[in-house]
This record gives C-alpha cells, structure tokens and sequence, in this order.
C-alpha cells in the first residue's frame, strides 16, 4: 500500500446534488471525522471553503490532503469556450491545494440529477456529432491540465452518456492517452451491469484516480424494477461503502496492489446521513480495507 493514498468523499456528509441530504452536518464536523476514521485525504463538497489558503488551513491541521474535485463538463452542449473558462478556474483551484488530478463528467444530456427521470430508461445516448464534440474537448482540457502538471481522469456515471462497457471502450478509443485518463468506480460500473474486473485489466494503464463504492443488490434490483431516477436510488440505499454491499473487493485491490498502481482510492457512498451515520459508515469501510492487505 505505500504507493496509495487512501482518501473519502464528504458526499457521505452532505450530498452535492440534494443538499438537503445532511444539511445538519458542518464543513469541519466532515473533515475531523474523516481524519478521526485514518484517512489521508478528501476530495471536495459544497461546503468546502473555495479559497486554497482558507481551506489548507483547515485541513493541514488535520493531516488531509485533497485528492481531487469533480468538475461537470458541458461539451456536448455548450460551446468550449465556456467550459474552458470554467475548466480554468476549477483547474487553478485544485492546482493550488496540490491535487494532481482532475476529474470530469460530461453533464451535457445527464439524467442524474432529475429526480423523476428512470435512470435506465431514459439514459442518455450520444450522436456521432456529441460524441465528437465531446472527445475533441476532453482532448483539449487534457491539455489544459498538462500545462499544470496534471491529469483529467473521466468519471463514467450512471444516468449519462458513458456509463456502459461498451461507451467506456469508445471514450478510451477516441481520446489521446497522453491527455485523458480514466477515473475507475465500482459502485457505476456494478450498478450499470459492467464487469469491474474486466474494466480494470482492460484499462489499468490509464486509471489514474479510484472511486471504491459498494452496492446493496437488493435496492439496485428495486430501481430498476420501479423505473426510479438516480437521485431516488441514492435515497432508498442503493449505494453503500466497501464491506456494506456485495462487491467483493478483495480481488480489486489486490489487482490494484498487484500491479503497482500509483495514486488515490477515495472511498464513496453516496447515503443518507440521517440514516446511515457518515462517521460510522467511514470507519467501517476504513476497517474493511485495512483487513483486506
């Protein structure tokens, strides 16, 4: 394990999408606790300060690092320009806090958000001239953050055009490797059907940042079978953290370890603090992985 750095999402916390969700729960209430839990780092939630020195402050004095922050990318529906301006801001941003690696979804026709839109239903497919204009701009924001030294590592995400094995295959095809690497997450790529081992052997070279989210099998199987959206499923539990769900990890990390990856896991589980207690969630996926070396 010298070569990762183990790290957790505040969405556990307070949810970017339905603020709501852990409302009551402070900036600072996440990150001791994620310190107290023996992770090294955080990636960002709506609560974090914005300004790098504020927010170092904070977090320095807690041992955490920042390992990343999402950035939700409108190629196939906005001109680049002003994604880039965006991009810029968000790149600086992170470069200031001395992330390495930014990571990237494409929103542009996403359904996660749409609280009464079936997630498999209505999924978004991308046209030929989408999916060109999407790879032509991940391109160019992989340039982008080479200029700072850093990666876009694209997240797959359920309810958007690169979700399924075969559009993952397609974003890898038609990108440049030297400019778009892969963010891998377990909980999408088993809630969406996908084999994550497969993924993992097949694209190990360009997964620069993990995503470990785990799956309660018995609520996915009712959001499919209720044509519920995303944003319903992380409510009923779909998601959980790693030793919650029925992924077995084991063989993932040891490939992970195996193969000498380099770089964070973050562990993720989009869940209702009222009902699944942030803290507790934490460390329990904390203890799991550490019984897994």
């Amino acid at each position: 394990m010298e070569n990762i750095k183990l790290g957790c999402a505040p969405i556990a916390w307070t949810n970017d999408d339905m603020p709501e969700l852990g409302a009551e729960n402070s900036f600072e209430q996440c990150i001791s606790e994620m310190a107290f839990a023996g992770y090294k780092g955080t990636e960002i939630g709506n609560k974090y300060p914005r300004d790098p020195q504020t927010l170092k402050k904070f977090l320095d004095i807690r041992g955490l690092e920042v390992a990343s922050a999402w950035f939700s990318s409108f190629l196939t529906t906005q001109d680049f320009e002003e994604v880039k301006e965006a991009f810029l801001e968000h790149r600086d941003f992170l470069h200031a806090m001395g992330a390495e690696v930014i990571v990237v979804s494409e929103q542009g026709s996403s359904i996660q958000k749409k609280m009464d839109t079936p997630l498999f239903d209505d999924k978004p497919i991308f046209t030929e001239e989408e999916w060109k204009r999407f790879t032509d701009g991940l391109d160019k924001l992989g340039e982008l953050a080479k200029e700072k030294g850093m990666t876009v590592v694209y997240h797959h995400h359920m309810g958007t055009g690169v979700q399924t094995t075969k559009e993952i295959d397609r974003l890898m095809q038609e990108t440049d490797p030297e400019k778009v690497s892969l963010l891998y997450d377990t909980g999408h790529l088993v809630f969406s059907g996908e084999d994550p081992l497969y993924i993992l052997d097949k694209y190990f070279e360009r997964i620069k940042h993990v995503h470990f989210k785990d799956i309660r099998k018995e609520v996915a199987q009712e959001i499919i079978r209720e044509k519920d959206s995303f944003l319903v499923g992380v409510k009923k539990g779909a998601f959980t953290v790693p030793g919650d769900g029925y992924i077995d990890f084991k063989p993932i990390m040891n490939y992970l370890k195996d193969n000498n990856y380099h770089g964070w896991i973050v562990v993720e589980a989009e869940q209702d603090p009222s009902i699944c207690n942030a803290f507790e969630y934490a460390l329990k996926a904390k203890r799991y992985l550490d019984n897994l070396e």
